[in-house]
């Protein structure tokens, strides 16, 4: 059998930063096991598998070197990209193009600006936000993370660790400015256990910019479903603006995340909040770019 293949770093447009992700455009006929082997074999936090419907149309699921997962930001975003590129989805000269995605959590939105028949940046819609519970075993993950319970907070605030899920459930932790953040050594038997007791897919660690209300820097560690660290996350800072907005410590509906950084995989991620009848709206975007593409055969 052979299949289509892209390897795309996304919420990014330079080759080698942002988080890679591989991109499958074509997956009719795979199983599941196929799909669980070519995902190990990519090595990658995770890879999309797409089947087109119609033209904004597609069926998609995600895997992880060592699991399948719901929902993947930067691998939506990798994968819309990539259609679009490729003209799976019919271009535009400009404007914005919607595409329906159905995932293992149901149908989602994902946007697409068009420049000169480009796309240019993807923006997708998220999980309807959900607040899961505040997290009481701080001392435990501390030392999970290899800090102390006093860098953990936001200045001037209340502000704890709490579990939130836009499509994911991630404990969103406050800590004290990014000194704090760049020193994490994460234990990951420990941050695992913890995880897997917790139910969540792993930590999503930030701090604000002290100058700037709308601006934070992030790291993401999901060592519990083989992802020791990732360079940028969709969902994650999805959870996070949600976690900013209802704290009442994000005044504004946007955010710019910077992540990935400390990998040398620098990476930028947009996201937006709104509130209507039905409540929050999340929804996150970027650019991408294709690195690699070829043929597996197997």
């Amino acid at each position: 059998m052979e299949i289509n293949i892209f390897q795309v770093d996304a919420f990014t447009n330079t080759p080698f930063g942002g988080n890679p992700a591989g991109v499958v455009t074509k997956s009719k006929g795979l199983k599941d096991d196929d799909m669980q082997r070519i995902a190990n074999e990519m090595n990658l936090s995770e890879t999309v598998f797409i089947r087109q419907i119609e033209d904004c149309y597609f069926m998609v699921r995600y895997f992880t070197p060592s699991c399948e997962v719901d929902l993947c930001g930067h691998a939506t975003i990798a994968g819309i990209f990539t259609l679009a590129k490729k003209g799976y989805i019919k271009a535009i000269e400009k404007g914005t193009k919607k595409a329906r995605i159905e995932t293992r959590l149901g149908p989602l939105t994902v946007d697409i600006a068009f420049s000169g028949y480009e796309p240019q940046y993807i923006v997708m819609e998220q999980e309807t936000p959900r607040a899961i519970g505040k997290v009481d075993e701080i001392n435990e993950l501390a030392d999970a993370m290899g800090i102390k319970v006093e860098d953990i907070g936001v200045d001037g605030t209340s502000a704890v660790p709490e579990i939130v899920s836009t499509g994911l459930p991630d404990i969103i932790m406050p800590v004290r400015n990014e000194t704090v953040l760049k020193d994490i050594r994460v234990d990951n038997q420990a941050l695992t256990a913890l995880s897997n007791r917790l139910g969540v897919t792993g930590v999503h660690a930030f701090a604000l910019d002290k100058d700037l209300e709308d601006e934070a820097v992030a790291r993401n560690f999901a060592p519990a479903v083989g992802i020791p660290e990732e360079a940028a996350t969709g969902t994650s800072n999805g959870a996070l603006i949600y976690y900013l907005k209802s704290n009442n410590i994000l005044k504004g509906e946007r955010l710019f995340v910077r992540q990935g950084q400390y990998m040398n995989r620098p990476s930028q991620i947009a996201c937006f909040i709104s509130k209507g009848d039905a409540g929050f709206k999340v929804k996150v975007g970027g650019s991408a770019v294709i690195v690699l593409e070829g043929i597996m055969k197997f």
